[in-house]
């Protein structure tokens, strides 16, 4: 059956002309006359039978339906584009494996540990995106997730399996110089000096000086950073003790950058799991790297 689908070439003629709201910077991108692009902009409408672009003083600009329609055009073909790439990075290989993650973790924790993937499995290819809420894998080309959360949060993704791969255990770290003459601080000593928060977990340190038993009349004040990455690099800089998982900065840790300030971890409720969804049986690729990363995440594991 032939598709009702008009050329890729007039296509992307359009979504260039609509993109720049002109056929002569169309043409210009796309190594075209303003004429060429007009023609086959021309020849779009005419196969939809509408409209899709209005003349104007200074040139054309989209009708609402060109518009909406220019939307989807675009999306498909970046779509298209992306899984030409794919392809293309994956010629001779295993497959390829599309990851979702949470950024810090993947960027901390998962990277640092794919040479070690890539000696074993030398043919497979992992692409990360970020992501960091559930999503329903059939509307995206993710085969698996990389998530940061509860166990109640897992077992609420519908359609999914999923694997622990480590607990989330958090303790104060700073820069060496904030320490002073001292080796470690009491929980006590953390309290009196400035805290880094994290503005996705506003209570963290309230739970951790409450497990200390301490009070900490400072515990919500200081300065706010988003990511664990920022306030990590808040804390080298002198800035202030922060509140991270230790697998998130055991580079800094290992450097001298960081030194744990008070060795007094705290295990939350939250841990790291990667989620796959339901399926008879996974891709090749994607069995190898679950078990490679199971074994990463062991702590037996050299």
């Amino acid at each position: 059956m032939r598709r009702k689908i008009p050329a890729t070439h007039t296509l992307l003629c359009f979504e260039a002309a609509a993109r720049h709201q002109s056929y002569t910077r169309a043409g210009q991108e796309l190594a075209l006359t303003q004429s060429a692009v007009s023609r086959q902009v021309a020849a779009l409408e005419e196969y939809l039978g509408q409209a899709l672009f209005q003349r104007t003083r200074h040139g054309v600009s989209l009708t609402p339906r060109g518009q909406e329609y220019a939307h989807q055009v675009t999306e498909r073909l970046l779509a298209l584009e992306r899984d030409t790439l794919n392809a293309m990075s994956t010629q001779g290989t295993q497959g390829a494996i599309h990851l979702a993650a949470v950024p810090t973790f993947a960027t901390r924790w998962l990277i640092p540990r794919l040479p070690e993937l890539r000696a074993l499995h030398p043919d497979i290819v992992v692409h990360i995106e970020t992501r960091t809420r559930p999503f329903l894998f059939a509307d995206t080309p993710f085969d698996a997730a990389l998530y940061a959360g509860t166990a109640e949060q897992v077992a609420n993704w519908a359609g999914t399996r999923s694997t622990l791969l480590v607990h989330e255990e958090v303790l104060p770290v700073c820069a060496p110089r904030l320490l002073g003459q001292a080796q470690r601080l009491s929980p006590q000593a953390v309290a009196e000096l400035p805290l880094l928060q994290q503005s996705t977990r506003p209570f963290g340190w309230s739970q951790w000086f409450e497990a200390m038993g301490v009070a900490a009349p400072n515990a919500l004040s200081g300065p706010r950073y988003e990511l664990f990455s920022m306030t990590a690099t808040a804390a080298i800089h002198g800035l202030g003790v922060a509140l991270v998982p230790r697998l998130l900065v055991e580079t800094e840790l290992a450097r001298g950058d960081l030194v744990v300030a008070c060795n007094q971890p705290l295990r939350g409720e939250r841990a790291y799991y990667l989620v796959t969804p339901l399926r008879s049986e996974a891709p090749a690729a994607l069995a190898l790297f679950t078990a490679w990363l199971a074994l990463a995440a062991d702590p037996a594991h050299g």
